[in-house]
């Protein structure tokens, strides 16, 4: 066991909008939640050496490389933080562990189903920690959503209805870019995986669906459009819920719409994450007078509230959940068992995806233990 205030060596790989996020939450998780094991912000990778130097001084990390087998293969380097392109991280990750390195890679787990269940197997035969990063499920509203639904204060779960839905591709002239192309950087390779990992995480496993596959604006100012838009599906739980789900890069007006709505047989459920620091509870045995809706502010009473404020209704934040994350990658390396989510769970969602992606093409259920 690690005494504290252990350093450990940490290298991300990718210096852009995650990278940074990843940094960021490195360097604070030591004091915010007195972990164990300190990361030290021991390298970063980019693109060019150039682009590598710039993260290295923003960031704070001691080196920079633009060449990812550098970063891995360093010895001062001992857990790796993929937050590259999706056709990177099958790569990454297995050389990572062949060199004995924990892993924690931003979705999805790989560029399609192949890659992703190839990176289960090198991480399960490595016996080494390994994360997926799912950041919107840890905020302490849905981790409360989660323990009030496991306890049984909704009862028997019966419908769940889920979108992850927003606007930065809703004008129709705004200009093709590296996200209008590729299978993985679509609305099922971006959004979709979100919203399915929380419908996993609150009901449970999916066992079929029926889905729609949509590219709403074919062409855009600088090239062809080619791949999805929006999607929906409906699906069943293998609880026997019944629930559907919404996908969208252009829902014009939603920032972050990851939105849930779940109804019991004792009471209902809503959250959403534009008001991310409150959760909507019903319960059917309240007083009929005052029988309805409650809104409930997140405080210290919540899941990993209280190591950011002790202010009930204060709230946290996007960086925080990122914080969490960091939070729980040190602790399966310290203890050496799995957090949630793994690449297991990773790959989960990968299969919802395909059977989606499958569905919209053959127009009719399928069944996820098919993929």
């Amino acid at each position: 066991m690690a005494q504290i205030g252990t350093e450990i060596g940490i290298g991300i790989v990718g210096g852009g909008y995650m990278g940074k996020a990843h940094a960021v939450a490195m360097s604070s998780v030591g004091a915010v939640f007195d972990t164990t094991l300190r990361p030290r912000l021991e390298m970063v990778c980019a693109s060019s050496q150039k682009s590598a130097e710039a993260y290295r001084s923003a960031y704070g990390f001691l080196r920079g490389t633009h060449d990812w087998q550098e970063l891995v293969n360093d010895p001062k380097v001992e857990a790796i933080v993929i937050a590259s392109p999706q056709t990177t991280h099958r790569a990454i990750a297995e050389a990572a562990f062949a060199l004995g390195k924990p892993v924690f890679c931003e979705k999805p787990l790989g560029a399609s189903l192949e890659e992703s269940a190839a990176m289960v197997a090198a991480a399960e035969a490595s016996g080494l920690p390994n994360m997926v990063g799912f950041n919107y499920i840890r905020t302490p509203a849905s981790q409360f959503a989660r323990q009030l639904i496991a306890d049984g204060v909704i009862g028997d779960i019966t419908w769940f209805r889920g979108e992850h839905t927003e606007d930065f591709y809703a004008d129709p002239d705004a200009p093709a870019t590296w996200r209008t192309s590729g299978d993985a950087n679509g609305t099922m390779g971006d959004l979709a995986p979100h919203m399915i990992n929380a419908a996993l995480a609150l009901i449970g496993p999916i066992s079929s669906v029926m889905g729609e596959v949509e590219t709403v604006h074919p062409s855009r100012p600088g090239g062809d459009v080619t791949n999805d838009d929006h999607a929906q599906m409906m699906c069943r739980f293998e609880n026997g819920s019944m629930g559907h789900l919404y996908f969208s890069r252009i829902a014009t007006g939603r920032k972050m719409g990851y939105v849930y709505e779940i109804t019991g047989t004792k009471g209902a459920i809503r959250f959403d994450q534009e008001d991310q620091n409150a959760l909507w509870l019903y319960k059917m045995d309240d007083p009929e007078e005052v029988r309805g809706f409650r809104k409930i502010l997140t405080g210290p009473a919540h899941p990993d509230y209280l190591p950011f404020c002790q202010g009930p209704g204060h709230g946290t934040g996007y960086q925080d959940q990122i914080i969490i994350e960091a939070r729980d990658f040190l602790r399966a390396i310290e203890t050496g068992e799995a957090v949630w989510p793994t690449f297991r769970d990773g790959h989960e969602v990968n299969r919802v995806v395909a059977a989606v992606m499958a569905s919209s093409q053959d127009k009719n259920w399928q069944n996820i233990n098919d993929f």
